[in-house]
């Protein structure tokens, strides 16, 4: 039988897949991911068996393998901003010059 992770292994495994989501160029993917990462790790830290948490642990591991792949897809292929993402302050409305201006 293996032995459980840390509780220290489970952390930095956490917070390796919440960088790596927040990593997607894409709006709906990079919420998607962040959402499901944290519901992953909300059942692990709830589950009291040792033998439940080495395999939930080794799927997010696997998990984390897939979703860093993707992230290089996403990015290649990113698409547009969306109205909903924060924008740069250069592309906020106040700062454009209107005809009156001139």
């Amino acid at each position: 039988m293996a032995t459980p992770p840390t509780r220290r292994a489970i952390l930095d495994l956490y917070s390796t897949m919440l960088r790596t989501s927040r990593s997607f160029s894409s709006y709906n993917f990079r919420e998607y991911f962040l959402r499901r990462t944290k519901d992953t790790f909300r059942v692990m830290q709830e589950e009291t068996d040792p033998a439940k948490v080495t395999n939930l642990y080794s799927d997010a591991v696997a998990e984390l393998t897939v979703l860093r792949r993707s992230v290089i897809v996403n990015q290649l292929y990113g698409g547009w901003t969306l109205a909903v993402e924060k924008q740069e302050r250069g592309n906020q409305p106040e700062d454009i010059k209107t005809r009156s201006d001139s």
